[in-house]
Protein backbone atom coordinates (compact mmCIF):
# COMPACT_ATOMS: atom_id res chain seq x y z
CA UNK A 1 0.00 0.00 0.00
CA UNK A 2 1.54 3.37 -1.01
CA UNK A 3 2.33 5.63 1.98
CA UNK A 4 -0.24 8.22 0.87
CA UNK A 5 -3.13 5.74 0.74
CA UNK A 6 -5.15 5.85 3.98
CA UNK A 7 -4.93 3.08 6.54
CA UNK A 8 -8.23 3.39 8.38
CA UNK A 9 -7.07 0.96 11.10
CA UNK A 10 -10.30 -1.00 10.92
CA UNK A 11 -8.88 -4.53 10.82
CA UNK A 12 -11.02 -6.62 13.16
CA UNK A 13 -13.74 -3.95 13.33
CA UNK A 14 -17.24 -3.98 11.87
CA UNK A 15 -19.63 -1.12 11.27
CA UNK A 16 -21.98 -0.62 14.20
CA UNK A 17 -24.98 -1.40 11.95
CA UNK A 18 -25.88 -2.09 8.33
CA UNK A 19 -26.70 1.54 7.57
CA UNK A 20 -23.25 2.69 8.69
CA UNK A 21 -21.64 -0.13 6.70
CA UNK A 22 -23.50 0.87 3.54
CA UNK A 23 -22.73 4.57 3.96
CA UNK A 24 -19.05 3.88 4.61
CA UNK A 25 -18.85 1.83 1.44
CA UNK A 26 -20.70 4.42 -0.67
CA UNK A 27 -18.82 7.47 0.58
CA UNK A 28 -15.36 6.20 1.53
CA UNK A 29 -14.41 2.62 0.68
CA UNK A 30 -15.59 2.68 -2.91
CA UNK A 31 -12.95 5.34 -3.70
CA UNK A 32 -10.26 4.00 -1.36
CA UNK A 33 -7.63 3.58 -4.07
CA UNK A 34 -8.20 7.17 -5.20
CA UNK A 35 -7.81 8.66 -1.72
CA UNK A 36 -4.59 10.41 -0.75
CA UNK A 37 -3.80 11.35 2.84
CA UNK A 38 -2.99 15.04 3.26
CA UNK A 39 -3.14 14.93 7.07
CA UNK A 40 -4.08 12.39 9.73
CA UNK A 41 -4.18 11.92 13.48
CA UNK A 42 -4.94 8.87 15.62
CA UNK A 43 -5.63 9.13 19.35
CA UNK A 44 -3.43 6.97 21.61
CA UNK A 45 -6.45 4.99 22.84
CA UNK A 46 -7.34 4.13 19.20
CA UNK A 47 -10.89 5.41 19.66
CA UNK A 48 -10.63 8.23 17.13
CA UNK A 49 -8.94 8.79 13.78
CA UNK A 50 -9.03 12.03 11.82
CA UNK A 51 -8.16 12.39 8.14
CA UNK A 52 -7.89 15.12 5.52
CA UNK A 53 -8.11 13.24 2.22
CA UNK A 54 -7.90 14.15 -1.44
CA UNK A 55 -10.31 12.13 -3.57
CA UNK A 56 -8.86 11.76 -7.04
CA UNK A 57 -12.05 10.12 -8.29
CA UNK A 58 -13.84 13.48 -8.07
CA UNK A 59 -11.69 14.87 -10.89
CA UNK A 60 -13.58 12.57 -13.27
CA UNK A 61 -17.02 13.48 -11.93
CA UNK A 62 -19.15 16.62 -11.94
CA UNK A 63 -16.97 19.68 -12.76
CA UNK A 64 -16.28 21.93 -9.79
CA UNK A 65 -17.14 19.49 -7.00
CA UNK A 66 -15.00 19.65 -3.80
CA UNK A 67 -12.07 17.25 -4.05
CA UNK A 68 -11.26 17.00 -0.34
CA UNK A 69 -12.87 14.84 2.34
CA UNK A 70 -12.72 15.39 6.10
CA UNK A 71 -13.21 12.03 7.84
CA UNK A 72 -13.69 11.28 11.54
CA UNK A 73 -13.66 7.61 12.52
CA UNK A 74 -15.00 6.62 15.95
CA UNK A 75 -14.21 3.13 17.29
CA UNK A 76 -15.64 1.15 20.18
CA UNK A 77 -12.51 -0.80 21.07
CA UNK A 78 -14.44 -3.14 23.37
CA UNK A 79 -17.25 -4.03 20.97
CA UNK A 80 -14.89 -3.81 17.95
CA UNK A 81 -17.33 -1.62 16.03
CA UNK A 82 -16.99 1.76 14.34
CA UNK A 83 -18.98 4.78 13.27
CA UNK A 84 -17.88 7.68 11.09
CA UNK A 85 -18.63 11.24 10.08
CA UNK A 86 -17.43 12.83 6.88
CA UNK A 87 -17.98 15.84 4.67
CA UNK A 88 -16.60 16.97 1.30
CA UNK A 89 -14.91 20.37 1.49
CA UNK A 90 -13.07 22.53 -1.04
CA UNK A 91 -10.03 23.71 0.98
CA UNK A 92 -7.63 21.92 3.35
CA UNK A 93 -8.01 24.56 6.06
CA UNK A 94 -11.78 24.04 6.03
CA UNK A 95 -11.32 20.28 6.39
CA UNK A 96 -8.89 20.85 9.26
CA UNK A 97 -11.36 23.21 10.95
CA UNK A 98 -14.16 20.64 10.63
CA UNK A 99 -12.00 17.99 12.30
CA UNK A 100 -10.81 20.34 15.04
CA UNK A 101 -14.45 21.10 15.85
CA UNK A 102 -14.90 17.33 16.39
CA UNK A 103 -12.11 16.96 18.89
CA UNK A 104 -8.93 16.69 16.84
CA UNK A 105 -6.05 18.66 18.38
CA UNK A 106 -5.15 21.52 16.06
CA UNK A 107 -1.44 20.86 16.38
CA UNK A 108 -1.92 17.23 15.31
CA UNK A 109 -3.67 17.73 11.97
CA UNK A 110 -1.08 19.73 10.03
CA UNK A 111 -0.75 19.00 6.32
CA UNK A 112 2.03 16.70 5.17
CA UNK A 113 4.98 18.73 3.90
CA UNK A 114 5.48 16.48 0.88
CA UNK A 115 1.95 16.89 -0.48
CA UNK A 116 2.09 20.61 -1.44
CA UNK A 117 1.56 23.07 -2.92
CA UNK A 118 3.19 25.30 -0.31
CA UNK A 119 1.81 28.67 0.74
CA UNK A 120 3.29 31.38 -1.46
CA UNK A 121 3.27 34.16 1.14
CA UNK A 122 2.56 35.11 4.74
CA UNK A 123 -0.91 36.40 3.88
CA UNK A 124 -1.90 32.92 2.70
CA UNK A 125 -0.48 31.26 5.80
CA UNK A 126 -2.23 33.73 8.11
CA UNK A 127 -5.61 33.30 6.41
CA UNK A 128 -5.36 29.51 6.46
CA UNK A 129 -4.48 29.62 10.15
CA UNK A 130 -7.51 31.80 10.86
CA UNK A 131 -9.83 29.57 8.83
CA UNK A 132 -8.71 26.57 10.87
CA UNK A 133 -9.88 28.38 13.99
CA UNK A 134 -13.07 30.14 12.94
CA UNK A 135 -14.31 28.55 9.74
CA UNK A 136 -17.09 26.90 11.76
CA UNK A 137 -18.54 30.39 12.23
CA UNK A 138 -19.59 30.27 8.58
CA UNK A 139 -21.83 28.04 6.51
CA UNK A 140 -20.64 26.79 3.14
CA UNK A 141 -22.99 28.05 0.44
CA UNK A 142 -21.17 26.73 -2.62
CA UNK A 143 -17.73 26.20 -4.10
CA UNK A 144 -16.07 25.53 -7.42
CA UNK A 145 -12.73 23.78 -7.97
CA UNK A 146 -11.05 24.12 -11.36
CA UNK A 147 -8.18 21.62 -11.65
CA UNK A 148 -7.11 22.68 -15.14
CA UNK A 149 -3.28 22.64 -14.92
CA UNK A 150 -3.13 26.01 -16.69
CA UNK A 151 -5.43 27.76 -14.20
CA UNK A 152 -5.82 25.72 -11.03
CA UNK A 153 -8.06 27.62 -8.62
CA UNK A 154 -10.88 27.22 -6.14
CA UNK A 155 -13.57 29.67 -5.12
CA UNK A 156 -15.66 29.27 -1.97
CA UNK A 157 -18.76 31.23 -0.96
CA UNK A 158 -19.48 31.38 2.78
CA UNK A 159 -22.27 32.92 4.83
CA UNK A 160 -21.85 33.99 8.45
CA UNK A 161 -23.92 31.95 10.87
CA UNK A 162 -24.36 35.06 13.02
CA UNK A 163 -27.23 36.98 11.40
CA UNK A 164 -25.88 40.24 12.87
CA UNK A 165 -22.52 40.01 11.10
CA UNK A 166 -21.86 43.34 9.32
CA UNK A 167 -20.44 41.58 6.25
CA UNK A 168 -22.23 38.23 6.15
CA UNK A 169 -20.90 36.88 2.85
CA UNK A 170 -17.31 35.94 2.13
CA UNK A 171 -15.55 34.54 -0.90
CA UNK A 172 -12.27 32.66 -0.65
CA UNK A 173 -10.06 32.44 -3.72
CA UNK A 174 -7.21 29.94 -3.88
CA UNK A 175 -4.91 30.04 -6.90
CA UNK A 176 -2.13 27.55 -7.61
CA UNK A 177 1.08 28.41 -9.47
CA UNK A 178 2.03 25.12 -11.10
CA UNK A 179 5.48 26.44 -12.09
CA UNK A 180 6.58 27.09 -8.50
CA UNK A 181 4.09 24.61 -6.97
CA UNK A 182 2.84 27.23 -4.51
CA UNK A 183 -0.59 28.66 -3.82
CA UNK A 184 -2.14 31.89 -2.63
CA UNK A 185 -5.39 32.26 -0.67
CA UNK A 186 -7.31 35.51 -0.49
CA UNK A 187 -10.60 36.56 1.11
CA UNK A 188 -13.24 39.02 -0.06
CA UNK A 189 -16.28 40.28 1.85
CA UNK A 190 -19.75 41.25 0.65
CA UNK A 191 -22.77 42.73 2.38
CA UNK A 192 -25.36 40.97 0.19
CA UNK A 193 -25.76 37.64 -1.53
CA UNK A 194 -26.22 39.39 -4.88
CA UNK A 195 -22.93 41.27 -4.54
CA UNK A 196 -21.13 38.01 -3.78
CA UNK A 197 -22.65 36.10 -6.69
CA UNK A 198 -22.12 39.04 -9.07
CA UNK A 199 -18.40 38.92 -8.22
CA UNK A 200 -18.45 35.12 -8.58
CA UNK A 201 -19.94 35.23 -12.07
CA UNK A 202 -17.64 38.06 -13.17
CA UNK A 203 -14.58 36.19 -11.91
CA UNK A 204 -15.42 32.95 -13.68
CA UNK A 205 -16.28 34.80 -16.88
CA UNK A 206 -12.70 36.10 -16.95
CA UNK A 207 -13.29 39.75 -16.07
CA UNK A 208 -10.39 39.87 -13.60
CA UNK A 209 -12.36 41.55 -10.81
CA UNK A 210 -10.59 42.09 -7.48
CA UNK A 211 -11.90 40.77 -4.18
CA UNK A 212 -13.16 43.52 -1.84
CA UNK A 213 -11.47 43.22 1.55
CA UNK A 214 -12.78 43.88 5.05
CA UNK A 215 -11.04 45.65 7.95
CA UNK A 216 -9.37 43.20 10.39
CA UNK A 217 -11.93 43.92 13.13
CA UNK A 218 -14.74 42.60 10.93
CA UNK A 219 -13.01 39.37 9.99
CA UNK A 220 -13.91 37.39 13.09
CA UNK A 221 -17.50 36.54 13.83
CA UNK A 222 -18.88 35.86 17.30
CA UNK A 223 -20.25 32.40 17.95
CA UNK A 224 -23.94 32.29 17.05
CA UNK A 225 -26.81 32.15 19.50
CA UNK A 226 -29.20 30.65 16.93
CA UNK A 227 -28.97 29.22 13.41
CA UNK A 228 -29.25 31.61 10.49
CA UNK A 229 -31.68 31.44 7.61
CA UNK A 230 -29.98 29.62 4.72
CA UNK A 231 -28.74 31.74 1.87
CA UNK A 232 -30.50 31.51 -1.50
CA UNK A 233 -29.16 28.78 -3.78
CA UNK A 234 -25.90 29.82 -5.41
CA UNK A 235 -24.82 28.81 -8.89
CA UNK A 236 -21.90 26.38 -9.11
CA UNK A 237 -20.82 27.87 -12.40
CA UNK A 238 -17.16 27.82 -13.27
CA UNK A 239 -15.20 28.62 -16.40
CA UNK A 240 -17.03 28.52 -19.68
CA UNK A 241 -16.53 25.31 -21.62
Amino acid sequence: MPPSTPDFRLDGYEAVNDRVAECFWQHIEIDHRELTVLAEHHTPDDQHSYFVLHNGAVTWGIPGEPQLVALHLQRDVQARTFRFQHTPLPLPSMAQSWLIARGCPKESIGLRADMGPDAADEATTALEERLMSDCDHFALVTSYTDDNPDSMQTTVLLRAIDEKAPVPFRVLLEEVDTDTWTHTLREGTFTTFKEATDWWEAHWSGQGVLLPTAPPAARRTALPTKPSIPAPPAPRNGPSR
